[in-house]
């Protein structure tokens, strides 16, 4: 799946994922491939991810956006 992290100045973030752990307002939560459409806001916290090689890695937010659909995870940060 494609995760695309952006803020007002930068992408922070695009590219080939297997799995995105996001702050969600309810409580983390964490897309993997072929997840069910949602929308959701986000708290502060860390947006981690792992790339198909393995690779982990994580973007902090002090809130923010996500919209997961067809396999493509927007996530706009504060």
């Amino acid at each position: 799946m494609i995760l695309k992290i952006i803020s007002a100045e930068d992408v922070l973030f695009q590219g080939e994922v297997e799995s995105v752990t996001l702050p969600g307002a309810m409580g983390q939560f964490t897309v993997l491939h072929n997840h069910a459409s949602l929308i959701s806001t986000l708290v502060p916290g860390k947006i981690a991810y792992r790339t198909p090689d393995g690779h982990t890695a994580s973007v902090d937010t002090d809130g923010g956006l996500v919209d997961v659909d067809n396999n493509v995870v927007s996530v706009c940060v504060y």
